[in-house]
């Protein structure tokens, strides 16, 4: 049953994980296309990146901004993703082994 419970864990974890880093990538491709900033979805992705993505906000000062910005953002979001499926399978690895039934 822990092992079970564990399991969904895991899965919940990588399944948010892998949503703020397409969120926060959705992002990186907004600023480079040059989408929108009053935008719902556009202002929503920003709040997100803003939220989630803080680590890498200016990490990568090239001389064109947009392209800094989509760069330090889509870091963030494959960061996201390569945590979350990495925590993910720490805890699978932590479930107990399942019993064999005796027969």
């Amino acid at each position: 049953m822990a092992a079970r419970a564990l399991s969904v864990v895991a899965t919940v974890v990588r399944v948010v994980c892998s949503l703020i880093g397409a969120v926060i990538l959705l992002h990186a491709v907004f600023v480079f296309f040059e989408a929108n900033p009053a935008n719902g979805l556009v202002e929503f992705a920003r709040t997100v990146r803003e939220d989630f993505g803080w680590f890498t906000q200016d990490l990568f000062t090239p001389d064109d901004p947009k392209i800094g910005e989509t760069i330090n953002a889509a870091l963030a979001a494959l960061v996201w993703v390569v945590v979350g499926t990495m925590l993910s399978k720490l805890l699978v690895r932590l479930a107990p082994a399942p019993r064999a039934k005796a027969g």
